[in-house]
């Protein structure tokens, strides 16, 4: 509705139904449903989930770019440990490899083709890196000297420089927003034991990793560059959230959003230009990978489960859980490792973290609004795990 040519590359990972024969079967002359296109991107080139999900197949716009497929079997391909890709189907065209350097290249393709009319657009990169499989070209091959992992993301980082590039060339780069981020921490593919042999700390001083209810599975990167608004070299400390995106770029167009919408999106504006006096949040909620519930408000963070919530130690499910409290509350300003749990000595703030996890749920909305409804019953089973 602004005027944006709007373009998606790299993996989707939201779901899309794949078109399939009269015998139910993956049939790969029919178009996808649900995918970029059908939610507003003008246009897609990329696959359907993470690179170790299958069908491993080139889809753009909405049609898969071949119906020459075969059978990966990675045993015998060496799709492997820090490799890792599942069996599966996967296209002739599509050799994994050569993924990252082809979203690469798309992506700045259309950056230059657009800036080349005039054209404002809107490019959304999903990187598969450096998630597994841990592919990093001959040119990065050692160049980390820590293992394949740190090469990995060394050639993340080239990818990003490349697209800047692109901006530069095309003359854009002053007037582009450029957002670099992740969705979740680091994951224990990396081989955390390698790295710290080499004095590398994938999670710096936080507990945890991918999956994890504690802050090493949360904290993510979020560098953003728009010559215009943001001071170069500058930082800032506020807790945001990756939904806040959404309701930044609205601020940014001066658009309202529907009530319906962004529930859970707050706008980061004054912070990008340094003009924010008080915390943008009144609080920040996480789930790990099992679905524990995390809040978090000023310095204290309410975690709804016993342990990780995740891969971490102490796993759900194990006897390494036996004897623990089933809540956690912990001072990040104080013990941002996680590792002194205070649920006993501040009832009161266990309490008012509680109580304001059950208002966001029953509300369906963690900002101002009317609230929104929820399917079922007024009360859920899933809410007595929040009754503190």
């Amino acid at each position: 509705d602004q005027g944006y040519a709007t373009a998606c590359f790299g993996k989707w990972h939201l779901g899309w139904e794949w078109g399939r024969d009269s015998d139910g079967e993956l049939d790969f002359s029919r178009a996808v449903k649900g995918g970029p296109v059908a939610h507003g991107f003008d246009h897609f080139f990329g696959i359907a989930a993470s690179l170790d999900f299958p069908p491993y197949v080139w889809v753009e716009d909405d049609q898969p770019t071949t119906t020459d497929i075969r059978r990966l079997d990675p045993e015998k391909e060496g799709y492997t440990g820090q490799r890792f890709m599942r069996a599966g189907e996967i296209a002739a065209d599509l050799i994994p490899e050569q993924v990252l350097p082809e979203i690469t290249s798309r992506t700045c393709a259309f950056i230059q083709e657009q800036a080349a009319i005039g054209q404002p657009f809107y490019a959304y990169m999903p990187l598969p890196s450096p998630h597994t499989p841990i592919l990093p070209s001959a040119a990065f091959e050692g160049a980390s000297g820590t293992n394949a992992y740190g090469d990995f993301c060394l050639m993340t980082d080239d990818v990003v420089g490349q697209v800047m590039v692109a901006l530069e060339e095309a003359g854009v780069a002053e007037n582009t927003i450029l957002i670099f981020t992740a969705d979740n921490g680091c994951s224990p593919q990396a081989d955390f034991e390698a790295l710290a042999a080499v004095g590398h700390q994938p999670s710096y001083h936080f507990r945890g990793h991918k999956a994890d209810i504690y802050e090493g599975g949360h904290r993510i990167p979020l560098l953003t560059r728009w010559p215009a608004a943001i001071q170069a070299g500058t930082s800032c400390d506020e807790t945001v959230c990756l939904a806040d995106l959404l309701a930044t770029v609205a601020d940014i167009h001066d658009v309202s959003l529907p009530n319906h919408a962004a529930e859970d999106s707050v706008s980061n504006l004054g912070l990008w230009r340094g003009s924010a006096a008080d915390p943008v949040r009144e609080a920040t909620v996480h789930h790990s990978i099992n679905g524990s519930f995390s809040i978090r408000k000023g310095c204290w963070k309410l975690e709804f489960c016993p342990g990780s919530g995740g891969w971490s130690f102490p796993r759900p499910g194990s006897d390494d859980l036996q004897g623990l409290p089933s809540i956690q509350l912990y001072d990040l300003e104080a013990d941002v490792g996680e590792r002194a749990n205070l649920e006993a000595e501040h009832p009161e703030i266990v309490a008012e973290l509680g109580a304001l996890m059950r208002q966001y749920v029953t509300a369906g909305r963690s900002t101002p609004g009317e609230p929104q409804s929820n399917t079922g019953p007024e009360f859920w089973p899933q809410l007595e795990a929040l009754q503190v």
